[in-house]
């Protein structure tokens, strides 16, 4: 993968290379679907593919969706040379609904006495740059309210999210709930947008209209 390509990547620890690889085959035990990222190296990203124009956070495999995997002994191998950062895809075992920081706390709050308890509450991830991540089931596009509201991105098929330890420019990404904290259990992904719904309009947000009975989403089966 790295060819000729000699970047200078960050300095880290052989304590934090480990860790680094360690975590990752913990997600990829758990069935999560892991991928490597490219290396920070000063305040870039560098994959190793001789003329990649992406400077910010990217894949270090330019086929990442199709070779990600949760075979932790795959996975163990490409955090043996390189201090990858740790990327998991979304779409598979989760998706992420991605909001900014003063609207994460709201939700958070909201979800920590939901009716519905443990159900609701799921991992929950912060970048250094104040973006909260929230993991949910796959599969569920997002309510008519939230389409077309730019304080909410959806990750699901072909997106992917930096997850702790990786070392962005700014700092390292953390767990605001860890996975161990939630059971290794994502919510149902209606309950946790109802409760960003609210968060929104308590922060005065104008969304669309309330929904008309024949447009509510219909109720997910079980797995």
């Amino acid at each position: 993968m790295w060819g000729n390509v000699r970047p200078r990547v960050a300095h880290l620890s052989p304590l934090e290379r480990v860790r680094l690889r360690r975590v990752a085959v913990r997600y990829a035990l758990h069935g999560w679907p892991v991928t490597p990222g490219a290396c920070l190296a000063n305040h870039r990203f560098v994959c190793g593919r001789a003329g990649c124009p992406t400077v910010g956070c990217h894949p270090a495999l330019e086929n990442w969706e199709h070779a990600a995997s949760a075979d932790p002994a795959r996975v163990a191998t490409w955090w043996r040379s390189r201090p990858h950062g740790v990327l998991l895809p979304t779409g598979h075992a989760f998706d992420v609904l991605e909001v900014a920081a003063h609207l994460g706390r709201r939700v958070l709050d909201a979800v920590a006495t939901h009716p519905a308890g443990l159900g609701v509450r799921g991992p929950v991830l912060v970048t250094p740059t104040g973006r909260w991540m929230f993991l949910v089931r796959p599969g569920d596009p997002l309510r008519p309210e939230l389409e077309h509201c730019f304080h909410v991105v959806r990750h699901g098929p072909g997106s992917w999210i930096p997850a702790p330890p990786t070392r962005l420019p700014e700092g390292t990404v953390r767990w605001a709930v860890a996975p161990e904290q939630a059971r290794w259990q994502v919510p149902d992904s209606y309950l946790v947008q109802n409760a960003l719904i609210a968060a929104l309009r308590a922060a005065g947000v104008t969304l669309t209209p309330d929904l008309f009975p024949g447009h509510l989403p219909l109720p997910r089966r079980g797995r």
